[in-house]
């Protein structure tokens, strides 16, 4: 079996500068967590009883199975069968095979994972509990997540939802285990997690993976960048699926295992019927050159190809071939999120697709500095990168709290669109922290903001006494704060109203009642105020509003981002809003609540 894992270190630019901490490794084998130490822990959910595991339900080519992330690899016609291949001349595979027990190899009933739950462990973050699906039926499940449009406009509601569908989760009724861990990857892979959903998938045994699950794990090891990844399942997914994706695939686990002359004859055939200079027949002959006695040079030449899939952009990432930046555009904005966390391309080269997907919930406040940190220590960095990079250790490290202020505020008036402004503020988040709070202090509302977007709550109410009553900073520490029976005055939000208006009071009012920060009569006058319309009904609201009563908490973090499908706020209702924060307070979910209330003033 041949696999492949990555690392690559880290260093902590605030914490190396100022007090010689070094930070763990970010290339872990399951995803950091994005949340700061103490934020949103509940108590860890039991250990699963087990299960016999359900019988395979899907077989090849059956119906719903889902499409490649960004474009297929095209299937050709009179693709030569994949069984049955000629012998290799060195004898490769030729002599008589050993009759040999393969049973004493197998793992042992204790070792295997059951279908009735998958799911893995986030670094740093307790699971959400085993049945936070609750009763929901499979299928309306499934549903749901094939037609989410991800990714969705909320950073705050993303990150809530990698929990639930990463979580060791029981599988509902109606619904295969492994096609129920596939539609979770599936999902995950679309919002840019690409390491999550590979997590997902390994969860779980081969023995037990249906023809979506070979396909989702196909597309989850191009988007990790790591084609290494599908030598263990090629072979038997080659036998159900006749893709010439497979059959490639087949030829670089042979190249990448030190067995050329087989590799050559697999690409001979997977490559029948496609033109010499095939742009996706050409990454994979590049990939099984890499391996022991490879002995093939191959130049890839990107004119002419219009189109960026997932096999080019992982085959061409894992070979060290630099994807033009215009096929970018040509692709979803989930692969600028696997290019920001790919350790083998530069880091000045992954800084602005860091920043994107920081910005939705892909990258935390941590990497970024990080990131940034690796820049700066390079030294003779240029360019747009390291003048970030020189600045954001000013933050920290400038003699005096105006001269670290002037650094953070240089930071956000360096952002070109609205989108990168809020990834700033997450980039400065920690380095905010560290300002003490003053009445002298300039931007305190900005510095509330750039708190709060990393989740550092605590910090951010100490400014509660410097910030202007009814004013941005007092809107966001309103809904920011903790407390649980904390009670808002009507004059303060008309106040917030009169001064900032537009869309900014209207989400505060729906960050107010779903919060229950309004008393009843005072949420209804405010909402007929700024035209909020909390009381009206669909399926979509019925649904979230009994989720969030039944406490089916992973239910609710789904059905909040089928409200959020849009790339940005702009087209997020306050409504929506109102609904989706209500039901998440409802279901044990108020820290991921308040955050993303506060992120909605703080981006409309």
């Amino acid at each position: 079996m041949i696999t492949s894992r990555t690392k690559r270190s880290r260093i902590g630019l605030g914490l190396l500068l100022l007090a010689g901490v070094s930070v763990p490794a970010l290339g872990q084998d399951t995803p950091e967590s994005l949340l700061p130490p103490g934020f949103d822990e509940p108590a860890p959910a039991p250990a699963p009883a087990p299960a016999p595991a359900p019988t395979r339900a899907a077989e090849p080519g059956a119906p719903g199975a889902p499409a490649p992330i960004v474009q297929p690899l095209p299937e050709l016609g009179n693709t030569a069968e994949l069984g049955n291949l000629p012998l290799s001349a060195d004898g490769n595979a030729t002599q008589a095979e050993e009759v040999v027990d393969l049973a004493k190899y197998e793992l042992p009933e204790f070792a295997r994972h059951s279908l009735a739950r998958t799911g893995v462990r986030a670094a740093g973050n307790a699971p959400f509990p085993a049945d936070s699906l609750g009763r929901t039926d499979g299928r309306f499940l499934t549903t749901l997540m094939r037609r989410l449009d991800a990714p969705v406009a909320s950073r705050w509601a993303s990150i809530a939802l990698r929990r639930a569908l990463m979580s060791p989760l029981d599988t509902p009724a109606n619904v295969n285990g492994a096609d129920f861990a596939a539609e979770r990857a599936w999902v995950l892979l679309r919002m840019g997690e690409a390491m999550a959903a590979r997590a997902v998938i390994n969860d779980v045994d081969l023995d037990n993976y249906t023809t979506t699950l070979f396909q989702v794990a196909m597309q989850a090891s191009l988007a990790t960048a790591d084609p290494a990844g599908l030598c263990p399942i090629a072979d038997k997914a080659s036998e159900s699926i006749r893709q010439r994706g497979w059959a490639l695939a087949k030829a670089m686990c042979a190249g990448l295992g030190g067995r050329p002359n087989e590799a050559g004859q697999l690409l001979t055939q997977a490559r029948w019927g496609t033109s010499p200079g095939d742009i996706d027949t050409l990454l994979a002959e590049k990939v099984l050159g890499t391996g022991a006695q490879g002995r093939r040079a191959v130049t890839v030449e990107w004119a002419g190809v219009d189109q960026l899939t997932a096999w080019r952009w992982g085959l061409a990432t894992a070979t060290g071939v630099e994807v033009p930046a215009d096929l970018y555009r040509t692709a979803g904005p989930q692969v600028r999120y696997w290019q920001a966390v790919a350790p083998n391309i530069d880091a000045a080269a992954r800084a602005s697709a860091a920043e994107l997907a920081a910005t939705a919930g892909v990258f935390s406040n941590a990497g970024l500095v990080d990131l940034y940190g690796e820049i700066d220590q390079e030294g003779d960095a240029s360019g747009p990168a390291a003048t970030v990079a020189r600045d954001l250790r000013a933050a920290y490290s400038a003699s005096d709290v105006p001269g670290r202020v002037r650094a953070i505020q240089s930071l956000w008036n360096g952002a070109e669109t609205a989108r990168t402004r809020y990834a700033r503020l997450i980039l400065t988040a920690r380095a905010a922290s560290w300002i003490p709070a003053g009445k002298d202090v300039d931007d305190a509302d900005q510095i509330v903001a750039s708190m709060l977007t990393a989740g550092y709550d605590r910090a951010a109410m100490e400014w509660r006494p410097v910030v202007k009553r009814g004013g941005q900073g007092w809107a966001l520490l309103a809904l920011a704060d903790p407390a649980d029976n904390l009670r808002v005055g009507y004059g303060d939000f008309n106040s917030y109203s009169d001064e900032i208006g537009g869309r900014k009071a209207q989400f505060l009012l729906a960050g107010l009642a779903g919060l229950g920060r309004l008393d009843a009569g005072e949420a209804q006058r405010g909402a007929q105020a700024v035209d909020v319309q909390i009381g009206g009904v669909n399926a979509w609201t019925q649904a979230i509003d009994a989720a969030g009563q039944r406490g089916d908490a992973a239910t609710v973090a789904l059905l909040a981002a089928v409200g959020m499908q849009s790339t940005s706020w702009e087209r997020v209702t306050p409504e929506a809003l109102f609904h989706i924060v209500a039901a998440m307070r409802a279901a044990g979910m108020g820290d991921y609540a308040r955050m993303i209330a506060v992120e909605a003033i703080t981006r409309a």
